[in-house]
Formats: C-alpha cells, sequence, structure tokens
C-alpha cells in the first residue's frame, strides 16, 4: 500500500484504488502498531474517492530526516576522491570497514522539498550533485514499516575541503527530496530492488545510472538499530540509506536540471534544481 500527502487530506492507493485515510494526523497514523494491518482496514467502499496524484506534498509531518554515509563501496570511493587534498580520504575508507556506521542529521521536516517541487544548489558551493537513496520509515516503536525515495543533496567541494564541514555541505534549506509516497508493505523490501537515476539538462540526459540495493554493505536493521540506540524520535524517523549512485568528478548541477530516482515498488521522485534566494 502507497500514502500520498496532499494539502488537504491522506490518500491510501491500494490495488489501482484510492481511498481516503480517516485519520487525518500524519503522526498519528504512521505510528499505528501495525501501520500494514491498521491501513488495511481503512479500505473501506465508502471511503473510497476517485483521486489523481497532482501538487503532491512530501510524505512527511513533523519527523526528522537523517542519513548514513559510505554504505556502498562507489560512496566510499566517491568520498576519497573528493577528500585527498585535505588529507581526510582516510576516513571514509575506515568507516567504510567500521562496525559503527556514519550516521547524521540531514533535515527537518519543514525543509524538506515536496515531490515536482525544487531542491537547492548552494551559492557558495562548485560542485553540486545529487545522491538517489532508499529511505527508510522507522515509527516510534523503532520498527521500519515503510519506505521512499530519498534526494540527498551533497556539496561536494565543501565537504571535500574537510570533513568537518560535512554539515554544511549536506544541511540546508531544500538540501532533501522524499516522495511521491510512503510505500507500507507487508514484507520488506526485496534485496534485488533497483534505483535509477537519470540528470536531465535542457531536455537532454546527461547523467543515468541504476543499482541494486543489494550492493549495500549494511543492512537495514543495523542502521535502525544504530540509530534508534540512545535517540528517541515521538513520532518516528525517516533514515537514508546511502547511495551508489555517484556522478563522475566533472559533473555538477545546474540551475534548472531535473533530476528523477526511481526506485522499484515505490515509485518516481522528480525535482527540478533551483539557487537558494
Amino acid at each position: 500500500m502507497k500514502l500520498f500527502k496532499s494539502a488537504n487530506d491522506i490518500i491510501i492507493a491500494h490495488e489501482g484504488k484510492h481511498y481516503l485515510a480517516q485519520t487525518r494526523d500524519w503522526d498519528q497514523l504512521v505510528n499505528q502498531k501495525n501501520l500494514y494491518k491498521t491501513l488495511l482496514g481503512e479500505l473501506n467502499p465508502w471511503n473510497e474517492v476517485n483521486w489523481e496524484p497532482k501538487e503532491l506534498k512530501a510524505p512527511i509531518g513533523t519527523q526528522e530526516i537523517w542519513a548514513a554515509g559510505v554504505t556502498y563501496m562507489r560512496s566510499r570511493e566517491a568520498r576519497m576522491e573528493e577528500s585527498k587534498e585535505s588529507g581526510a580520504a582516510v576516513f571514509y575508507s575506515k568507516v567504510y570497514d567500521a562496525e559503527r556506521p556514519e550516521l547524521f542529521f540531514k533535515s527537518a521536516h519543514y525543509r524538506v522539498a515536496d515531490p515536482g517541487g525544487k531542491v537547492h544548489i548552494r551559492k557558495d558551493s562548485k560542485w553540486n550533485v545529487p545522491e538517489p537513496e532508499l529511505t527508510l520509515f522507522i515509527n516510534n516503536h523503532k520498527e521500519i514499516v515503510g519506505y521512499t525515495v530519498g534526494n540527498d543533496m551533497s556539496s561536494r567541494d565543501i565537504e571535500g575541503e574537510n570533513p568537518l564541514y560535512l554539515p554544511q555541505a549536506k544541511c540546508y534549506d531544500y538540501s532533501a527530496s522524499i516522495g511521491p509516497c510512503l510505500w507500507v508493505p507487508e514484507r520488506p523490501i526485496d534485496s534485488d530492488a533497483s534505483i535509477h537515476m537519470h540528470i536531465e539538462r535542457t531536455w537532454k540526459t546527461v547523467f543515468e545510472g541504476r543499482i541494486s540495493i543489494n550492493q549495500m554493505k549494511r543492512t537495514h536493521a543495523e542502521l535502525t538499530e544504530y540509530l534508534t540506540r540512545e535517540m528517541s524520535f515521538p513520532n518516528g524517523v525517516y533514515l537514508m540509506t546511502g547511495t551508489c549512485l555517484v556522478p563522475g568528478d566533472n559533473f555538477t548541477l545546474k540551475e534548472g536540471d531535473w533530476v528523477h530516482i526511481e526506485i522499484d515498488s515505490i515509485g518516481k521522485l522528480s525535482n527540478q534544481v533551483g539557487l537558494a534566494p
């Protein structure tokens, strides 16, 4: 099942039909115990609606978004390359092999770009890329109950200059987007599910790639356990799980580009690139 959020409603999509969720509060709904079963109970003929996915909002209430870094070999290589001049490359090699994963705060809910909306690149950065990531939704019981598509925008030159600049490279207004929905399956996502990203510039594809999430070194359960080990999330939390699709070192996003990220079973998230005001 898929949960879509609009300006005024929450829509449940299931087997080609759409239903108006009776629980109108997003935070309350997604933290119900046994969410899949709860949503099944809302699929009644009297709340079925004719609905088109237009002007979607990001599937988020008051949740924070966190992210995991260097969970794929390609990400390790990219981080080491961008940081070699600062002497910090060794840290990315070490964290890839370490028992403890890299976890960092990505975004508050009010800084998240909606599906179809604009993600930003920093005006003080010359090397910006999108990072397509499977994103977990972990409820307030520390359970993975859903998935969405995530775009973790990154200023690679700022991060590469000094690893202590990571928050500035990763955290700013509209540096993240999630959507188009929260997918709530009966069973965990297939390990062979693929992530596909293509970037368009003036209607031409300037980057395209596809990977399977089974290339990730760490498990979803492992990342969840570390994130929730010493922190509580009363309304749940989103966790971006890292990327393996990194454009080459000669590529940077430009204002007006479109980033399209699609994950099997979940759907496609599209955002245009804009400059921060």
